[in-house]
This record gives structure tokens, C-alpha cells and sequence, in this order.
């Protein structure tokens, strides 16, 4: 009866109005799925204008000869990453770089880790903490140029570090660490180590104070000492923490030219030569762009190598 009484004519509007609101539903989803891509769509724009472009440009540079110089450069191919990978100037930087950054990240992983625990420790009082508190973030407030001065001035053959050990009795005459090349890239890494241990003091330190006292006390219970402790408690609480600020700190290091170019320049004899030091060097001191470009393209393929275990790494977490 409910049939029979239906009237014909409303059919077409009832079926309009279903396809009225199908079609009403795939737009509002649509909608729904767009608006993520809306809120991102400025970060998306800003990382593409400073970032993306800027790279596929030094990318597309890096394949080409006379590039910027010659109104019309040509396709050159991989002659560019053959001419960098040949240079023994780029040989040199890449192992002064290596031993730059591994050092460096080592030390500040060591030192980092000493002053946290000593700022950490229920040994020293309120004051004391906070007198070493600002003696060991010292290094971290000064700038770059301010840093690079400093060490010049200190390790001048006239200079305080060659004053104190001629009274030592451990050197006879002043030396030139700067000057040296033996000398100059294990100079240029301690002033590094020295400007950047803070921040792994302060990361470390804010580690180890989120460790829990029940995990000491077990292990004391047990019967274990302080090293046992150390080895079976806190590096294990800890070890997030420094894969992370290793990587991060090695992808940093790797990338440190102010240091080096205002102390060094990257001399002598190229003994502190760095791929960023060599890079600045193609481009604004012989004008090889190209090279340049392709010498970019390399160290920006290491450090992304660096980054993908970063990010990795952090996905295990």
C-alpha cells in the first residue's frame, strides 16, 4: 500500500536530491582532506623558495662549465665532480674535515658528559654548582669572531699559552701554533672543542636529572660501585641522548667555516683546509662556480648520509 501511494512525479526530485547529497559529501570530504595542505602550504612555500630552489640551482650549476661568468654555459656533465674529486686540495680538506669533526664531536661528548656529571652530583653545594654553572657556559656566550680573536691572541708566539708553558720548562722558544702546520689544525680543534662542549654539558645534564633515583638505589642495593652504576645505569639512560647530539653535532662541525676561516683562513700550507673553507674558496677566490657547485653537492650528499641516520635513528625511539 505504501508503494501505491507514492507519487510519481516526486521521483525525480527524490533522486536529484540524492545525487544532490552524494555529490554535497564528496565535496565536503575533499574539503577535509585539503585542509591540511592548506595550513602547511606557507611552510611549504617558504622551505621551497630557501630551500629547494636554492639547491636544485646549485645542483643544475654544478653540471655546467664557466657557469655565472659565461652568459651561455655549457652542459658539461660529471667533469666538474671528476675535477673536485682529483683535487688534492679537496683531498686534504676532506680529511682535515675528517679529523675536524671527529675529534671535536669525541671531545664534546667527553667533556660534556664530565661537567654534567659534576654539576649533577649531590658532592658540591648550591653555590658552588652554580659558580661552575657559569664558569663551564662561559664558551657558549661568546660569539664566533669573539672566539676566534681570543685564540689568536692566546696561542700568539708572544701570547699567554707560550708565556705559561716557557714557565713551565716545557717549550724554549714561543711557537707558532697558528703558523705551524703541524700544529695549526690540532689548534683551530681545541678552540672548537672549546666553544661547543657547553651544549652537550647542558643537554647531558638535563638527561641525567631526569634519571631516576629508584635506579641508583636498586643498584646500590645490589651491591654495585659507582662504576658499575655509571656503565649499567646511566650510559644506558643516556644513550639516546648522545647518539643524537652526536649526529647532530657532527652534521654542525662538519659545516664550521667563521672558526676557521678568521683564525687559520685555512692555511697554512692548506693544513686547516675544510670542504667548507675549500668550497668558499672555488667560488669568491678563483671564481670557479662550477666546481664550486659540484664541491657543495658533495658535502651537502654527506650530510644528508648524517641526517638519514639521524632521522633513523630517532624513528627506532
Amino acid at each position: 500500500m505504501t508503494s501505491a501511494n507514492v507519487d510519481p512525479a516526486a521521483a525525480p526530485l527524490t533522486a536529484a536530491s540524492a545525487g544532490g547529497s552524494a555529490s554535497g559529501r564528496r565535496h565536503a570530504g575533499l574539503t577535509r582532506r585539503l585542509v591540511p595542505y592548506g595550513y602547511l602550504s606557507p611552510t611549504m612555500l617558504l622551505l621551497t623558495v630557501l630551500m629547494v630552489v636554492p639547491i636544485v640551482m646549485v645542483i643544475g650549476y654544478s653540471f655546467r662549465d664557466n657557469v655565472i661568468v659565461n652568459k651561455n654555459p655549457v652542459f658539461a656533465g660529471l667533469v666538474n665532480y671528476a675535477k673536485v674529486l682529483t683535487d688534492a686540495d679537496f683531498l686534504a680538506a676532506l680529511q682535515n674535515t675528517a679529523v675536524f669533526i671527529s675529534v671535536s664531536t669525541a671531545a664534546h661528548l667527553v667533556l660534556g658528559l664530565t661537567f654534567a656529571m659534576m654539576l649533577n652530583t649531590k658532592l658540591l653545594g648550591g653555590i658552588t654548582k652554580a659558580v661552575f654553572r657559569i664558569v663551564y657556559i662561559l664558551p657558549w656566550l661568546f660569539t664566533i669572531a669573539v672566539i676566534a680573536v681570543i685564540w689568536r691572541l692566546l696561542l700568539d708566539p708572544a701570547g699567554v699559552v707560550n708565556y705559561v708553558l716557557q714557565t713551565l720548562g716545557l717549550i724554549q722558544d714561543g711557537v707558532s701554533w697558528l703558523g705551524e702546520p703541524g700544529t695549526a689544525l690540532w689548534a683551530v680543534t681545541f678552540a672548537n672543542i672549546w666553544s661547543g662542549y657547553p651544549f652537550f654539558m647542558i643537554s647531558l645534564l638535563a638527561a641525567l636529572q631526569g634519571i631516576s633515583a629508584d635506579l641508583y638505589e636498586a643498584a646500590a642495593v645490589d651491591g654495585t660501585n659507582w662504576l658499575q652504576r655509571f656503565v649499567h645505569v646511566t650510559l644506558p639512560q643516556l644513550r639516546p641522548v648522545i647518539i643524537s647530539m652526536a649526529v647532530l653535532d657532527l652534521i654542525w662541525t662538519s659545516q664550521q667555516f667563521a672558526l676557521i676561516w678568521m683564525m687559520t683562513g685555512g692555511g697554512p700550507l692548506n693544513s686547516t683546509e675544510m670542504l667548507s673553507t675549500y668550497t668558499y674558496k672555488q667560488a669568491f677566490s678563483e671564481y670557479e662556480f662550477a666546481t664550486a657547485s659540484a664541491a657543495a653537492v658533495i658535502v651537502l650528499l654527506l650530510t644528508a648520509a648524517l641526517a638519514f641516520f639521524y632521522v633513523r635513528q630517532q624513528r627506532e625511539q
